[in-house]
């Protein structure tokens, strides 16, 4: 469908761009619009001046012009809600969106991938929501989701530091290797795999469509950057690279650098 901008002889095909492209267009259209109004309402005040000052011979031609301008205006708001036909959902939902926010990270200097579903940009998690048009960023719901905007927003979050508390995720990872190792008749100190530690920590209903195998991955690398190693009983963490990264149930976060990290294994080695 062919959408008109600003002028009868200029249009836009909306199906074949991405979302950034569609709103720059329906901005500059809206921006359009904006002026029509504007120009009606300056007449209509020019009416009231007139009327208010009894100028009568300029009555009349203010109200030709606000009749003209209004009626211009009702063409620009009407061409502006007929021309939006950009299918957001089916956009959001096919990957499209995900494709068209990584290629603008990558022009920006952003470091991001997909994963796991989801878009990994250091520290942020992005889950996209068709259904509502909306992304989740960490779990809270954004409705600005032009790609410039979100990248932006990525940015942002990138340069500030990351609100984690290694000291408490150590000891959630402490509690739940004990639960493994006890359960499996492990000996104490041997490297488990941390997809058993994360069935542990999401083992009450719905948990973990609450904290996801991303945040997860993500926090390991949180917490392996923080140089908390440390348990409150004396143990300390360690998260061995070892074979166990080259089976399944890996789990995959994206660094600081914007290198992939990959996680495995974890053991807690007991004081010597």
């Amino acid at each position: 469908m062919n959408v008109q901008i600003d002028r009868p002889e200029v249009y836009l095909t909306v199906e074949t761009t991405g979302l950034e492209t569609a709103l720059a267009a329906l901005e500059r259209d809206a921006d359009g619009a904006v002026r029509a109004l504007a120009g009606a309402l300056r007449e209509a005040k020019r009416v009231k001046l007139a009327a208010a000052n009894g100028q009568i011979r300029d009555v009349q031609a203010a109200l030709d012009g606000v009749a003209r301008l209004v009626e211009e205006a009702a063409e620009a708001a009407a061409g502006l809600k007929a021309g939006w036909s950009f299918d957001v959902q089916a956009h959001l939902g096919n990957g499209g969106y995900t494709s068209e926010v990584l290629a603008l990270a990558a022009e920006q200097g952003l470091a991001a991938f997909e994963g796991d579903q989801r878009i990994l940009s250091y520290p942020a998690i992005v889950q996209i929501s068709p259904a509502d048009a909306t992304v989740l960023i960490d779990r809270r719901r954004e409705r600005r989701i032009r790609p410039s905007v979100l990248v932006k927003a990525l940015k942002a979050l990138q340069a500030r530091p990351p609100k984690f508390k290694p000291e408490a995720f150590l000891e959630s990872l402490a509690t739940a290797y004990d639960l493994v190792v006890s359960r499996s008749a492990a000996r104490p100190g041997a490297t488990v795999k941390l997809a058993e530690l994360y069935a542990v920590l999401t083992v009450l209903p719905n948990s973990a469509r609450e904290y996801t195998k991303a945040e997860f991955a993500r926090d390991l690398y949180l917490l392996d950057q923080s140089g908390v190693i440390r348990s409150r009983d004396g143990r300390t963490l360690r998260l061995p690279a070892s074979a166990l990264t080259r089976g399944p149930g890996v789990l995959v976060t994206v660094a600081r650098s914007g290198q992939e990290k990959v996680y495995a294994g974890v053991c807690f080695e007991e004081p010597t």
